[in-house]
């Protein structure tokens, strides 16, 4: 399919702690961005360690991992989500 573009579009998926939006934490973020001048979708995909208000890294309940198969040791050294906010609104501007 051919999209008739004027300027890059992004897509994106998020894995999270759970589906609380005040209180849950984004554990992986996918991005699929598609440019008006290429035929090849670039695609990334980054893991993120949950951490709370305070800074304090945040256990990924049981039940989320079932569903997307992220374990509290997959991100253990991962950056918090407020590491790559800049540079990842720098590339999806």
């Amino acid at each position: 399919m051919k999209l008739n573009l004027k300027k890059p579009i992004v897509f994106f998926d998020l894995e999270t702690t759970g589906i609380d939006v005040v209180n849950d934490r984004i554990v992986e973020i996918s991005l699929v961005k598609v440019s008006p001048d290429s035929d090849t979708p670039e695609v990334r995909t980054r893991r993120i360690r949950p951490v709370d208000d305070n800074g304090q890294t945040m256990h990924i309940p049981e039940e989320a991992t079932a569903v997307h198969g992220i374990t509290d040791e997959d991100v253990a050294n991962e950056p918090p989500f407020r590491a790559i906010a800049k540079s990842l609104a720098a590339y999806l501007e």
